[in-house]
């Protein structure tokens, strides 16, 4: 490829709107151009190295004998409520009638797809287990795109979906998905680390994300350096957690129950700061509705209630916040006063961290109203007691009792053992050797196509631009003859270029007629692995310099030896 025959528009400064250190690069490097909110066209250079990405996933997923598919982007959304998620997703969809005034959704996933297909093609246990992949666009209605293509409403997914006869097949294909994932993350260059996670809407019991540690993470993973331990902040367990007695202090040691005016104040943060008492001895009352059911959660006021573990504990379907009149109904007065003496009409579930807790603070259910010198037993009863808060720096691992960190990452990859939560539904079964029908146990595994293209850049960036891992670089090689103008320079670039593209190295030759300077500059900002600079210097000695762009490092080498002195992969 020649420089002044392929579209590189770099820029010298950043967007306004761009935040993450990826979509400021792609966007200067001229890999990535903003359509409208959410949306990007993919430049020569930026499909360069999408095209990478997705062979090296292919290359590890037909290692594992998976087959690829391509699947319908448009699809009806009579599947989607056959398995409930049709109103679990919501907003997130994005739908639109077709001239019949049919209701079609633009795919956010496609478990319903492959399970229905797969339902109508697979009928013994002969034809199992099956792993079908494929890379395809999706589309999802996101509240707020950001980081540039980290988060946007249209993105590049490899799915692939396993289908075997028994949990123990299932757990073969997982290993071999787990495994190819690793395979395909470390050739991609990237510093992931896979971690415990969280279902979610996908559903399951089982769930691994492939986590890249980033600034711009919108996730937090728990990480204990100690003994291993990794986990999302989701489902990371809290060690030694079981309550206490409760009943540790006589009752009459118990300070008076008092009611305070508190006008206009509804959050911990300001209650602590008029009342003059630490978040730690203030409870929080959250009423939130569990498969339209009310269910009050009481948290200590400085932890946050953890929905992905309220909602496993609870074993609801559907888990939301509930509405003014929901509370109105169970405490009696608005929302922002809510508190745990006398509530009605509601289980109530509490953290075992407020089990140790006594002459605390909470809501008094009245408007401008809280309580103080709150004690359990004497002015409350709790019946329900579950680990339902996230976990926070303060806690200890809960595997070995060290200390952990939380760290913010970025997810690239998730995998899930789904079982027959869509097989059942939507009717994926085999006859077994008895001629008896069985429900197919499927697998989920996803991974971010767009997603590994930012994170290496995250990962790998200095002030001068892109460092990009040699596997998934646009080029490898750039050839940059200092002076275009220059015939005997411009001879030996093209000798050059010659012989490299002739052994199929990737690589791509500047003969645009600018300043050295601009050239070594783009060069750097885009990231090529490795730059071959042909110059006056040491053109006489018919010589040239190589440097490294990963380690700075540069090297003289004869130029008819290149080959020698540039490691190819």
């Amino acid at each position: 490829m020649r420089w002044t025959r392929a579209l590189i528009p770099t820029l010298k400064e950043a967007p306004q709107d761009a935040e993450a250190k990826s979509h400021i690069l792609m966007v200067r490097a001229g890999l990535i151009r903003k359509l409208t909110s959410g949306t990007y066209s993919y430049l020569p250079l930026g499909l360069r190295v999408l095209d990478k990405v997705k062979k090296i996933i292919r290359d590890e997923m037909n290692k594992k004998g998976a087959q690829e598919v391509l699947l319908p982007a448009i699809q009806p959304p009579e599947l989607w409520r056959q398995t409930g998620r049709y109103d679990l997703l919501g907003d997130v969809l994005i739908k639109f009638k077709d001239r019949h005034d049919k209701e079609c959704v633009l795919g956010p996933t496609h478990e319903e797809i492959i399970t229905s297909l797969v339902a109508g093609e697979v009928k013994s246990y002969k034809q199992l287990p099956q792993i079908l992949y494929q890379i395809q666009t999706k589309f999802r209605d996101e509240p707020r795109p950001r980081f540039g293509i980290l988060r946007s409403k249209e993105f590049i997914m490899k799915d692939a979906y396993s289908f075997d006869r028994d949990l123990e097949g299932l757990d073969k294909s997982y290993a071999k998905m787990y495994e190819a994932y690793c395979s395909i993350f470390s050739r991609c260059g990237l510093d992931y680390i896979p971690v415990e996670a969280d279902p979610g809407f996908m559903g399951g019991n089982v769930s691994h994300e492939f986590m890249v540690p980033s600034e711009v993470g919108e996730d937090l993973i728990v990480i204990c350096d100690s003994c291993g331990y990794s986990a999302s902040r989701e489902v990371a367990a809290i060690k030694d957690h079981r309550p206490l007695t409760i009943d540790h202090r006589p009752k009459t040691q118990l300070a008076s129950l008092k009611e305070v005016d508190t006008p206009g104040v509804t959050t911990i943060e300001k209650v602590s700061a008029l009342l003059k008492f630490p978040a730690e001895k203030m409870v929080k009352t959250l009423i939130y509705k569990a498969d339209g059911q009310p269910v009050a959660v009481l948290v200590r006021g400085d932890h946050e209630v953890n929905e992905a573990k309220l909602k496993k504990y609870l074993k609801c379907e559907i888990l939301e916040l509930a509405d003014e009149g929901t509370i109105k109904s169970v405490t009696g007065g608005p929302l922002g006063f809510s508190g745990p003496v006398d509530l009605k009409g509601t289980r109530i579930a509490a953290d075992y961290s407020v089990s140790t807790m006594t002459d605390f603070i909470t809501g008094a259910n009245k408007k401008d109203k809280h309580l103080i010198n709150v004690n359990l037993s004497r002015d409350f009863q709790v019946e329900e007691w579950a680990d339902l808060r996230y976990i926070t720096p303060d806690d200890m691992c809960p595997r070995c009792g060290k200390q952990i960190k939380l760290k913010t990452a970025i997810e690239v990859g998730h995998t899930f053992k789904l079982g027959t939560k869509y097989s059942k539904p939507l009717g994926a079964a085999y006859l077994d050797e008895q001629g008896r029908e069985q429900p197919m146990i499927m697998g989920c595994y996803g991974i971010g196509v767009n997603r590994i293209a930012a994170a290496a850049i995250e990962q790998n960036n200095d002030e001068n631009g892109i460092i990009w891992p040699v596997s998934i670089s646009p080029f490898k090689v750039v050839i940059i003859p200092v002076n275009s103008a220059d015939k005997k320079l411009m001879d030996m670039a093209e000798e050059i270029y010659a012989v490299l593209d002739k052994r199929y190295v990737e690589v791509i030759l500047d003969d645009r007629d600018d300043r050295a300077g601009v050239k070594f500059k783009d060069a750097d900002l885009i990231g090529f692995t490795y730059q071959i600079i042909v110059s006056d210097r040491h053109f006489e000695a018919k010589k040239v310099e190589i440097k490294d762009r990963r380690t700075g490092n540069r090297v003289i080498v004869p130029a008819d030896s290149v080959l020698d002195h540039i490691k190819l992969f």
